[in-house]
């Protein structure tokens, strides 16, 4: 029988507490993009804009404006760029890692363990023979190029997820397709995939995740291109508009819309595919 305790007020007044501190910083968000430049200089960053307004909003939204182009430019090539990189991933992740989980010969495993191996090295290590590789194939400055480079960056940790899924998936559902006769390509496109619905969620989302919020690599492969990402205009606000917070944070709002929207939707299989990866 539950007995409310001591210690049990002691870690609920600790868990809204910690609660708090993570909702502060977002609330400063919010408040200072509802703010008025002058009211961002003249009052505490921590009380409520009398009245709020939305003119940051406007001004980063609206076709007459002179700070829409931008905004509307990144998210484009950062929609385009997370959204092929989804794609690939999914695509080819998915077969790869199917083909790790049944297969029994040691190159199988030995491959995967570099795969594993891919996922703790950090990605700057290999920026310089990337950047020249993407160099000669025409990949700098394309926001197709750039979902490409993301494919590559990213596959490791595609098929670390699936492989998980996979390797927990019983053998009777290919084999009654296998008697009747259905091929490997079919087996898996007609059911061993379908039934991977938690595990493609999750790589969507962490993909997704880390290649919309991503600065570092955008800056480098699309430098001096029309198609910077919404980071690397966000990042040319506070450069060139360095006492507008108001501004910078508004932007930054709006950067997060899609990537909440995207985690709306897919919630339930993100949170089924992070705990099947984590039993896995």
């Amino acid at each position: 029988m539950f007995r409310y305790t001591k210690l049990t007020l002691l870690r609920e007044v600790i868990t809204i507490l910690a609660a708090i501190a993570l909702l502060v910083p977002f609330y400063l968000l919010i408040v200072t993009s509802l703010k008025t430049g002058e009211q961002v200089l003249t009052t505490s960053s921590l009380s409520w804009p009398q009245p709020p307004t939305t003119e940051n909003f406007q001004f980063l939204l609206s076709p007459d404006s002179t700070g829409s182009e931008q905004v509307f430019q990144g998210l484009l090539a950062s929609a385009l760029i997370t959204a092929g990189a989804i794609v690939g991933l999914i695509a080819l992740g998915a077969p790869a890692a199917y083909v790790f989980a049944r297969s029994t010969s040691r190159w199988s495993s030995r491959t995967f363990y570099l795969f594993l191996i891919a996922i703790i090295l950090p990605t700057q290590l290999g920026v310089l023979p990337l950047y020249t590789g993407a160099r000669r194939l025409g990949l700098l400055g394309s926001p197709w190029g750039m979902a490409f480079i993301y494919v590559g960056l990213l596959m490791p940790l595609s098929v670390f997820l699936y492989s998980n899924f996979f390797r927990r998936l019983p053998h009777e559902y290919e084999e009654s397709a296998a008697i009747d006769g259905a091929s490997k390509t079919r087996i898996f496109v007609s059911i061993v995939f379908p039934l991977m619905g938690p595990a493609t969620g999750t790589v969507a989302i962490l993909a997704g995740l880390i290649v919309w919020n991503d600065f570092f690599t955008p800056l480098i492969f699309l430098n001096g291109s029309d198609w910077a990402t919404l980071p690397v205009v966000i990042y040319n606000y506070v450069g060139s508009l360095i006492s507008q917070w108001n501004l910078i944070f508004a932007i930054v709002l709006i950067s997060m819309v899609p990537i909440l929207v995207l985690y709306f939707f897919a919630q339930k299989k993100f949170i089924q595919g992070y705990a099947g990866g984590l039993k896995g």
